[in-house]
């Protein structure tokens, strides 16, 4: 079966996976809506539209990221109709507007290698779109994280990561010698000269930056990551990793002991049966949901979700494993796995050392972000207020992760030479 037959099976069986979904919320609701179901036919149309018109432009990118995209996305759309109809038609509109950017990145993303001749605009754009919503954001659910222009609202945050990963995979490709081959040492570590090491050094102050003004852990933890582990890649030694591990807990103990918000995080984490129905309730109360949910889970609309603040954002995870139990979960977990050993193998069949390490950030990027995330709702990891990709609530998350997406899919496309 050639790849465009493959994509259209791998939509259909999507499509099948969240109808049905949709139907027996709406069921349990009490009746079908005809608007809901023809916002769903609607949805799984414009995928197909996107397949077909890709692959009538003679696109040949990876057969499974477009499907496995639908997936989530329909599952989380099932969620927020069963939690909130009013988020559920937003969360419709703004998929519409990520696959209209995941289309128009597949064409401006066919030669990638050009985007690595402007890496210091990249870079530049990516770091004021972070000092923006520093400078000029407004707090909302906690976060500094968010800039309002009129009627919209958004994080720049979601759309800086891309232009981080595209200046350090060209930034990396191009000193990926020097990186290699460390000629000074810093106490027991041997490292390149402090020049070279320059970009990493500034990402820990923003990291830390983010963590104080912004009280963004998440991002922090995310960008700082991302940064180690494409260092890591490209240079092959273990050492960054050392290094910027003690970089980061370093600042972040620091941290705790200055700010009384990182305070708070830790010590939910550690121990929150101390405050249960104060700053710990959101996760007493996601371990509850988890906890009663089972193996099976207690089914949709049957649960209880709703006794969990921001359900829809930071804590759907929990959300899915009430009502649809360890078996819906790790349904879950292993959709995203494949999502990554795609990106993954996308990176190892790139015919250039750039497109390879952007391929290889986006897969590290998606790889942390669902960490981060499913850890802190289940007590794994302190809570970081980052959303699940493709599932959770938010047009800026949906939407950066559509051009995520259509990077990848651009890079696929790229055959090596015999």
């Amino acid at each position: 079966m050639d790849a465009g037959k493959k994509e259209k099976v791998l939509l259909i069986l999507s499509g099948l996976i969240i109808g049905s979904g949709v139907l027996t919320v709406s069921l349990a609701q009490g009746s079908i809506d005809p608007i809901v179901c023809g916002i769903v036919a609607g949805l799984w149309s414009v995928f197909f539209l996107v397949h077909v018109f890709l692959r009538f432009a003679s696109h040949d990118g990876d057969p499974i990221l477009l499907p496995l995209a639908s997936v989530l996305t329909g599952m989380g759309l099932t969620v927020l109709l069963r939690l909130s109809p009013d988020l559920f038609f937003l969360q419709a509109l703004w998929l519409v507007v990520g696959l209209t950017g995941f289309v128009v990145t597949v064409f401006l993303f066919q030669k990638p290698g050009r985007f690595a001749d402007y890496k210091y605009i990249l870079g530049g754009v990516g770091l004021v779109l972070l000092l923006s919503a520093i400078l000029f954001g407004v707090e909302i659910g906690g976060h500094r994280s968010w800039l309002i222009l009129g009627p919209v609202r958004f994080q720049p945050s979601e759309f800086a990561k891309l232009f981080i990963i595209l200046f350090l995979a060209a930034y990396l490709s191009e000193r990926r010698e020097v990186l290699a081959f460390a000629t000074r040492r810093y106490g027991p570590l041997l490292l390149p000269r402090l020049r070279f090491i320059a970009p990493l050094m500034a990402v820990w102050a923003l990291t830390m930056l983010m963590l104080v003004v912004q009280r963004d852990l998440g991002s922090a933890l995310l960008y700082f990551g991302i940064t180690v582990i494409m260092t890591y890649m490209a240079s092959g030694r273990f050492t960054y990793i050392a290094f910027g591990a003690f970089l980061f807990l370093f600042g972040s103990v620091l941290c705790y002991y200055l700010y009384s918000h990182v305070q708070v995080r830790v010590d939910i984490w550690l121990d929150p049966w101390k405050d249960p129905t104060g700053r710990a309730y959101q996760i007493v109360q996601s371990l509850f949901a988890l906890g009663s949910g089972g193996i099976l889970g207690s089914g949709l609309t049957y649960g209880f979700p709703k006794t969990i603040p921001e359900v829809h954002t930071d804590f759907i995870f929990a959300a899915i494993g009430e009502e649809l139990g360890f078996i819906g979960s790790a349904a879950v977990m292993i959709i995203y796995l494949l999502f990554v050993y795609r990106a993954f193998r996308i990176a190892l069949k790139a015919e250039q050392p750039f497109s390879a390490l952007v391929a290889a950030g986006l897969a590290v990027f998606l790889a942390l972000q669902v960490f981060l995330i499913v850890g802190g709702v289940t007590k794994f990891f302190p809570l970081t207020g980052i959303t699940l990709p493709f599932i959770s609530y938010g047009g800026s998350s949906l939407v950066a992760n559509f051009v995520l997406l259509g990077m990848l899919y651009a890079i696929s496309e790229v055959k090596p030479k015999p």
